[in-house]
C-alpha cells in the first residue's frame, strides 16, 4: 500500500474510535485478509491477519501479523510478531514482538525490542532493548540503547545512555547542541563517528538546489505531458472544460468546492459505520485522483488564458496545447511557491479543475445551452 494512502487511511480509521471512546464497544471487520479494529480498549489476538489496522484508547496486538501493522492510540503495544512493517503513534508505544520489516514510531515513551529492518523513531523517552538489523534514525530527550545496530545511526537527544552490549556497526552521526556532549559506546573507531550541530538535524539530507529545481521541472513536464495526452484523446471535451474555467471561474470553483467537500465528508460519515470502512480506500483514492485531474485541467486552462492575454489564438494543434499546458504548469508552480498565498492559489486551481470536470460529466447540456461557452 503506498505510504500516502496508508497515512490517510490511518487517519480515517481513527474516526470510528471517537464515538466508541465514550462506551465499551468495539468495531470489528475482517476483509480480504486484513483486520480492522476500533474502540476504547482494542485487542487483536488472532493469527490470520495480513495487514492490521487498529485505533483506540488502548491498542494491543497480541497475535501474529503476516503483513504490516498501522496502529494509533494512547497506549499501543505490539506483543506478537510482525512479518511486515509497523507504523504506530501514541503516548506510549511498545514493540515487544519481533518485527521483520521497518518500524516508524512516534510517542512520549517508545520501546523497541527487536527489528529486522530500519528504525525511524521520535519520542521523549526512547529505549532500544534489542538488535536493529538496518539503520536507526532517533530523535528524543532521554535515549537508551542496549542492543546492536547493524547499519548507520543518526541520533539527537539531550541524554543518551549506552548499555554494556550496545554497539554500532555502521556510521554514527550525532547532532548536538554542545559539541562532545553526547557520549558514544566504546569500541567505535573515531573515523566512524561524526558530530554535527543540532541546527543541521533534518532526519534526512536536505536536497540540493539542483535536485529541487530538477524535481520542479519534472513536475512541470509531467503535467504538460498529461495535458497534451488528454488534448490528443479528447480535444473537444478538454476545450469545453477550459472554456468554462475561463468564462465562469467562480461558478466552476464553487462547483469543485462542493464536490470535494462531499467526497471528504462522505468519508468521515462512512468511517463512523462498520460497513462504510469497506469504501474508505476507494473514497480516498477518488478524492486524490480528482484533485490531481482537477489540477491538470485547471493548469492547462490557466496556460491558455495566459497565452490569450498575450494575443495568441486558441490552441488548435497538439503542439499548441502542449505549450499551453507547459505555460500553465510552470506559472502555477511558480505562483505556488509564494508563502501562504501560493497554497491558496493552488487549492483554488485544484477545486476549479474538479468543478469543470464534474460539470462536464454530470451537466453536459450546460455546455451547449450556455452561449458564453461555445462548443468546439
Amino acid at each position: 500500500m503506498p505510504r500516502i494512502f496508508t497515512c490517510l487511511f490511518t487517519i480515517f480509521l481513527a474516526l470510528p474510535a471517537l464515538p466508541a471512546l465514550a462506551q465499551d464497544t468495539e468495531a470489528l471487520l475482517d476483509f480480504g485478509g486484513d483486520v480492522f479494529r476500533a474502540g476504547r480498549d482494542v485487542v487483536y489476538d488472532g493469527s490470520d491477519a495480513d495487514d492490521l489496522f487498529m485505533a483506540g484508547e488502548t491498542v494491543a496486538a497480541r497475535g501474529a501479523i503476516a503483513g504490516s501493522a498501522y496502529l494509533a492510540g494512547r497506549e499501543v503495544r505490539v506483543a506478537g510478531d510482525v512479518g511486515g512493517d509497523v507504523f504506530a503513534a501514541g503516548d506510549s508505544v511498545t514493540l515487544e514482538g519481533t518485527v521483520t520489516g521497518d518500524a516508524t514510531l512516534a510517542g512520549r515513551a517508545v520501546s523497541v525490542r527487536a527489528l529486522g529492518g530500519d528504525l525511524r523513531v521520535m519520542g521523549s523517552e526512547v529505549t532500544l532493548l534489542g538488535d536493529i538489523a538496518g539503520y536507526a534514525m532517533i530523535a528524543g530527550e532521554d535515549i537508551r540503547i542496549e542492543g546492536v545496530v547493524a547499519g548507520d545511526v543518526r541520533l539527537t537527544g539531550e541524554r543518551v545512555e549506552w548499555g554494556p552490549d550496545a554497539r554500532i556497526d555502521g556510521q554514527l552521526v550525532l547532532y548536538e547542541e554542545r559539541p562532545g556532549s553526547i557520549a558514544v559506546p566504546e569500541g567505535i573507531p573515531v573515523e566512524r563517528i561524526e558530530r554535527r550541530d543540532i541546527a543541521e538535524w533534518e532526519g534526512i539530507e536536505a536536497p540540493s538546489w539542483g535536485e529541487v529545481i530538477l524535481s520542479f521541472l519534472m513536475g512541470v513536464l509531467v503535467i504538460t505531458a498529461i495535458a497534451a495526452l488528454i488534448a490528443a484523446l479528447v480535444p473537444k471535451r478538454l476545450a469545453e472544460m477550459r472554456r468554462q474555467v475561463l468564462a465562469r471561474p467562480f461558478f466552476t470553483l464553487w462547483s469543485g468546492f462542493l464536490v470535494q467537500s462531499a467526497l471528504i465528508g462522505s468519508g468521515i460519515i462512512l468511517a463512523m459505520t462498520l460497513i462504510g470502512l469497506l469504501l474508505l480506500p476507494a473514497i480516498v483514492a477518488v478524492a486524490l485522483a480528482a484533485g490531481f485531474a482537477g489540477y491538470v485541467v485547471a493548469a492547462y486552462s490557466f496556460g491558455v488564458g495566459l497565452l490569450l492575454a498575450f494575443g495568441r489564438d486558441e490552441p488548435g494543434s497538439i503542439g499548441a496545447r502542449a505549450l499551453a499546458g507547459a505555460v500553465g504548469a510552470l506559472a502555477a508552480g511558480l505562483l505556488g511557491l509564494i508563502p501562504f498565498f501560493g497554497w491558496i492559489f493552488v487549492l483554488a486551481l485544484v477545486l476549479t479543475g474538479i468543478g469543470a470536470i464534474t460539470n462536464r460529466i454530470f451537466r453536459p447540456a450546460f455546455f451547449s445551452k450556455d452561449s458564453s461557452i461555445p462548443v468546439g
